[in-house]
């Protein structure tokens, strides 16, 4: 028999509320993370740039967490640098990278909106391709998800849809859909911190040299900028904006959210990772002074009954 191109496979105790915990607080710091990042884009660096220095910091901090605790989940094997590097770039790199492409064509709510059919790729995958049992209350949960963002986002007013902003958005659908598979798959094999420090190293060479990072503006890293919105009158320096980018933005919710698929499937973490846009548009109206409307917040609520159906599918 051939030697396992993964480390020993790692025992999985299932704790579904624990799993739920995990996927939704992602969630949330996700949302929050929206609002510090537009600061950032806005006053110093470009959505690329961002993208860069994210995936960078977040692969040295995983890097360093575990040189401190738990050094020998470093050791990787040849058989596995193909998977690890496929990982990275087509699943972590190009999740950012399609996003960016899409809001350059589109509304940010509406490339968020097509993003976020994820979940439904991910239960198709599960019905069709694996054969699992997808119960009906969960594509009930689905369709209610993604009727209730499609408010939150007002979807159906003044919509201008350009042809290449939409195909970013499904690459972005289907890249995220593709990353909850093979993360889920790949727990079995691996542990979720060095999965990730390897996945964003990946993702990180790759944002490089899309981003041309020998022009990087270092110096703009001890610039004081606007919080902008109600928070216009206080500033921070942009290196303590990207410290938080990249610890409770990236690194925190990046580990939940791969932590949670060890207690819950990947469909129902899909589903309970929409909870960020109404998170989002929340933060928004709270920070950045942005509309919310009577309708946002019945859809809101739609999108959290539609999270409650799907977890009461076992």
């Amino acid at each position: 028999m051939s030697e396992a191109p993964f480390p020993v496979a790692l025992a999985r105790v299932r704790h579904p509320r624990l799993g739920y915990a995990m996927a939704s607080t992602a969630a949330l710091l996700w949302a929050l993370n929206g609002v510090v990042s537009k600061v950032v884009r806005e006053n110093a660096l470009s959505a690329v740039q961002l993208a860069e220095a994210r995936s960078t910091g977040a692969c040295a901090g995983f890097a360093l967490l575990l040189l401190v605790t738990a050094r020998t989940r470093l050791a990787v094997r040849r058989q596995e640098l193909a998977f690890l590097a496929f990982f990275g770039i087509a699943r972590l790199a190009f999740v950012q990278w399609f996003y960016f492409l899409a809001i350059r064509r589109l509304d940010i709510g509406i490339a968020l909106l097509i993003q976020y059919t994820a979940p439904l790729l991910v239960a198709l995958y599960a019905r069709f391709w694996r054969h699992e049992p997808v119960r009906g209350r969960v594509w009930v949960a689905l369709v209610l998800a993604l009727g209730g963002l499609s408010v939150i986002v007002d979807a159906w007013h003044g919509v201008s849809l350009d042809g290449i902003g939409v195909a970013a958005s499904l690459g972005g659908a289907v890249s995220y859909a593709l990353y909850l598979v093979q993360a889920e798959h790949a727990l079995g094999r691996r542990d979720p911190l060095s999965l990730l420090c390897y996945g964003f190293l990946f993702a990180a060479a790759f944002l490089a040299v899309a981003s041309r990072v020998w022009s990087f503006p270092v110096g703009r890293f001890d610039d004081d900028v606007s919080l902008l919105g109600r928070l216009s009158s206080f500033h921070a320096p942009v290196w303590l904006l990207l410290a938080g980018i990249v610890t409770l933005g990236t690194i925190v919710p990046f580990a939940l959210l791969i932590g949670s698929l060890r207690h819950l499937p990947a469909t129902r973490v899909g589903i309970i990772a929409m909870l960020e846009l109404v998170a989002a548009t929340l933060f928004a109206w709270a920070w950045l002074g942005e509309e919310l409307t009577t309708g946002q917040l019945g859809g809101a609520g739609v999108v959290l009954a539609a999270i409650g159906l799907a977890q009461t599918s076992r």
